[in-house]
């Protein structure tokens, strides 16, 4: 995900490749970065700390405690730090850190790496509307970025970070539809992943709700609402619902572990 963020930065014109440091536990990881990317890659989070402005944290939660620690009294004023960190409160951020930097915690998801995300982003306390322009500005280098309360970035990881294998599941599931139905099979998944890909650009396009674009599409007595109806009556609309609910509690419980 750094690595995508960086690229999508880079491709925007925010910033050069002499302007990006980083730091990686592993060396592998590391060369990768810098073979995307053109950055310069340092040895410690302190080294990073004291070239760096904006501090992006893409570490794993669990990962998280460990690197915090380094960067103790290591981060002042001037630094506007940012996690990708799912579950990794803002008040943690803070006890760690301490006073000095301004915090954000973001909520990205996978499909940033192709520069199509979807992020969610919330403030700490001590956050300027200039950083939130900046957030929104860099997240808006990979996807589309709302700003949120913290709370609802559990909403937000049930939703859009989760969303993505939600999606997946009923690309297959139309794929397996058309192969039952006669179709091959790289025909039938090619269809379905441009058929969700076309109908989501039409809802940001046309900025209409997707029931009238559904409509749109449903002729009386006609194929679409045959299998509208199968859809109702297989309970489609209600396991989405449900799947972000499930989603969004897990979220929960995971960020009050932390």
């Amino acid at each position: 995900m750094a690595t995508a963020l960086a690229q999508g930065f880079l491709r925007a014109g925010l910033l050069t490749a002499d302007r990006l440091l980083a730091c990686d536990a592993l060396p592998a990881a590391a060369e990768r970065f810098a073979a995307a990317t053109a950055g310069r890659i340092v040895s410690t989070n302190d080294q990073v700390a004291a070239g760096a402005d904006v501090v992006i944290l893409a570490v794993k939660p669990q990962h998280m405690a460990g690197v915090l620690d380094e960067l103790r009294g290591k981060l002042s004023a001037k630094h506007l730090v940012i996690s990708i960190a799912a579950g990794v409160r803002l008040e943690t951020l803070a006890a760690k850190l301490g006073s000095g930097p301004r915090l954000v915690r973001v909520m990205p998801n996978t499909p940033c790496l192709i520069g199509q995300g979807a992020s969610a982003y919330a403030l700490g306390p001590a956050a300027t509307p200039a950083d939130s322009e900046l957030v929104c500005q860099l997240l808006e280098a990979v996807g589309l970025a709302v700003p949120v309360s913290e709370p609802a970035l559990d909403v937000v990881t049930g939703l859009s970070g989760s969303g993505p294998a939600f999606a997946y599941v009923t690309i297959e599931a139309l794929a397996d539809g058309g192969v039952r139905m006669g179709l091959p099979r790289d025909v039938a998944l090619a269809l379905a992943a441009q058929t969700v890909k076309g109908a989501a650009e039409m809802v940001l396009a046309t900025k209409q709700h997707p029931a009238l674009l559904k409509d749109q599409v449903t002729s009386p007595g006609g194929t679409t609402i045959a299998g509208l109806q199968a859809l109702e009556s297989g309970g489609l609309r209600a396991a989405l619902m449900a799947a972000v609910e499930a989603a969004t509690r897990r979220a929960t419980e995971l960020s009050s572990v932390q």
